[in-house]
């Protein structure tokens, strides 16, 4: 049995790139307003409210200090995006975070968390990403937090953010799944084994199919499960989505992306949306916010005229009976 979608969906734009060592992800979500985003949740049968965007502090495009890159700005961010989340939440809407950079999915998903322990729910976390994101004060080479959220959910780093939900740590890592990460420093690549967390790395992806790999991101997904997912939008191969701050070759392509989001779509659970580090100044005539549109479309419901018309077990058993009619 899957979990009721709710029927009203809420875009909560949140425009910096406090968190990242590139800037121009903070003009992403108008970049995904521009290529269609709220018409695309639309004609998936949804009620979508554009909250418009949160205002926080600018960029102050300054040094790390004691290991955290502009740690004051990412702290207001993040605590705005907490309170609006958890607002949409209790609304019983489902939000859509427009980043920005994916430091701000420490707000995003602390809100999530403190939403399903007021609800009594499980949490499952899909976290579609090029990297980790699992890197801490000591470990980071850059001291940029846009690599660090997962890592400040599950209790590694400043005070101020681990607090945010209420809970420290906001979450536990056996509620992760990692889903096409080919980019890891090697002290996170530690940390990642010793804090137990599932990864789907590409080289899984390669060798056993992205339909397999969803199966077990998504086993277990029942009817009191609030599935999250954070997607990054370098979990896309840069061929096809090159307006990312930092691209790495060798992602999923277009069709393992869109599998992916389909079989997410499939299980009825998806509640709450995270959609990152889309830079529009290093895009191509918006194409890689097409693409994301596109995406997230599928990642609602939309699926081809095929698969929609019967579900799966039918087709296939109807297939193969033509086969051994032959």
């Amino acid at each position: 049995m899957s979990p009721p979608s709710p029927a009203e969906v809420s875009l909560i734009g949140a425009p910096t790139d406090v968190g990242a060592g590139t800037r121009g992800a903070s003009m992403g979500p108008e970049a995904l307003r521009v290529a269609g985003v709220k018409q695309a949740v639309e004609r998936c049968g949804l009620r979508v409210v554009d909250q418009g965007n949160l205002s926080g502090p600018p960029n102050p495009w300054m040094p790390p200090l004691n290991g955290y890159r502009h740690l004051p700005e990412v702290v207001q961010w993040n605590r705005r995006v907490h309170d609006a989340v958890l607002a949409e939440l209790t609304q019983d809407r489902l939000p859509i975070v427009l980043g920005g950079d994916h430091c701000l999915s420490i707000g995003s998903i602390s809100a999530v968390a403190r939403h399903c322990r007021q609800r009594g729910k499980k949490l499952r976390i899909l976290w579609l990403d090029a990297h980790a994101d699992f890197n801490t004060s000591e470990l980071t080479p850059s001291g940029n937090l846009h690599g660090m959220p997962l890592s400040c959910l599950c209790g590694f780093g400043p005070a101020a953010l681990l607090g945010l939900g209420g809970e420290r740590p906001a979450i536990q890592p056996q509620w992760v799944r990692m889903v096409g990460v080919r980019s890891v420093d090697q002290g996170e690549k530690r940390l990642v084994h010793e804090q137990g967390l599932e990864v789907f790395d590409m080289r899984f992806i390669d060798e056993m199919g992205m339909r397999h790999v969803m199966e077990l991101a998504l086993a277990l997904v029942d009817a009191n499960t609030h599935l999250h997912v954070s997607f990054d939008v370098d979990f896309l191969d840069p061929a096809i989505a090159p307006g990312v701050g930092t691209a790495v070759p060798g992602g999923p392509t277009y069709r393992e992306a869109q599998l992916c989001m389909e079989m997410i779509a499939d299980t009825g659970g998806l509640a709450s949306l995270d959609v990152m580090e889309l830079n529009p100044a290093l895009d191509m005539r918006n194409q890689t916010a097409g693409l994301t549109v596109d995406l997230i479309e599928s990642l609602f419901g939309k699926s081809t005229l095929m698969a929609a018309a019967r579900p799966r077990s039918e087709r296939t058993r109807d297939f193969l009976s033509k086969i051994l009619a032959h």
